[in-house]
């Protein structure tokens, strides 16, 4: 019986996501006294997840699951964790994996805590502390059924080496053409830049850049920083940036380390969506912009007059701290 998990992977390589998840099932089985064993998808080294806790890789090669199918992805993993016994299985929180978690839940018979934020407060009973409220409380949840399903809030927990070599091998699910009910159409991807999801940085900027023309700015801050890029809801439906790149309640979660909003006033909806970060620094001209109250830092400018000062004085320390 091990504590198993999922790790996420895009064109072969694993995202952070997959070794914050180890680092964690790796603290929650020495509580446990078990192993950690992962399921890993067309990764191009299941090995590497070795330096992050993990026992044994089960390791899937099967082109029909080059893209992300939650049915059959959720079957894959349902398969692994009868033939482990598994007790405790624990996915991210990414939309991928809370696509999949439900469906999960289903197959396992497994209660499912979401926005898990630290080990367990206790084993007997299990119960895990989460988020609720969007990321105005925290909940104590305790799972009482057989199996349990842990989904690990991002950046919650952070990455933990550990020394030891993970054992890898080849596992191949049984999968049926009903595990395929629903297949992709296509996919539209970004390129050469950092996503949102996995983002530890991310620059964002709403209404008050004027334009698309400015988002200059906002890039070139992003590419000194390593981060993302996002927008407010208004700034996407107005089709200065992509819909992908919007967050909030209404777009897509942000638990980053370090959240800069420029020129955004703060609206509920946006603050529900990027709660989860740990720092918050906005950059607005109104000093009554509801942001400031949530934010950590905040400076009261001109965007235009801020940012490339702030920009010049991070190229200096880049320089300097080389």
């Amino acid at each position: 019986m091990s504590v198993l998990i999922y790790t996420e992977s895009e064109g072969g390589k694993f995202k952070k996501a997959a070794f914050e998840v180890a680092s964690y099932a790796k603290e929650v089985a020495a509580m446990m006294g078990t192993s950690v064993t992962a399921v890993s998808i067309n990764a191009d080294d299941p090995s590497e997840l070795g330096a992050y806790g993990v026992d044994k890789v089960m390791a899937i090669k099967d082109d029909q699951l080059t893209a992300f199918s939650a049915k059959a992805y959720a079957s894959a993993i349902q398969q692994a964790a009868a033939q482990e016994d598994a007790k405790i299985v624990v996915v991210g929180s990414s939309a991928d994996s809370k696509f999949l978690a439900g469906i999960l839940a289903v197959t396992l018979n497994a209660g499912y805590a979401s926005n898990v934020v630290a080990l367990p407060e206790s084993t007997a009973p299990f119960a895990v502390k989460r988020t609720a409220f969007t990321n105005k409380a925290f909940a104590i949840t305790e799972i009482d059924t057989d199996v349990k399903l842990i989904g690990l809030s991002s950046n919650a927990f952070g990455l933990k080496e550990a020394e030891g070599a993970a054992a890898v091998t080849p596992f191949e699910p049984s999968l049926t053409d009903a595990d395929f009910s629903v297949t992709i159409a296509s996919v539209e991807k970004a390129t050469d830049k950092v996503s949102i999801a996995d983002a530890e940085v991310v620059v964002s900027g709403g209404r008050g850049l004027k334009g698309p023309e400015n988002w200059g700015m906002i890039e070139e801050l992003a590419d000194v920083l390593g981060a993302a890029t996002a927008c407010s809801k208004p700034v996407s439906d107005m089709g200065w940036r992509p819909h992908g790149e919007h967050v909030g309640q209404t777009g897509k979660p942000v638990a980053s380390n370090l959240y800069i909003a420029v020129g955004i006033s703060g609206a509920i909806q946006h603050l529900a969506g990027i709660n989860a970060s740990k720092v918050k620094v906005v950059i607005n001209s109104d000093p009554e912009a509801p942001f400031f109250k949530a934010a950590d830092y905040g400076i009261v400018g001109d965007a235009f007059e801020v940012l490339p000062q702030l920009i010049e004085k991070l190229k200096e320390f880049k320089a300097n701290n080389a």
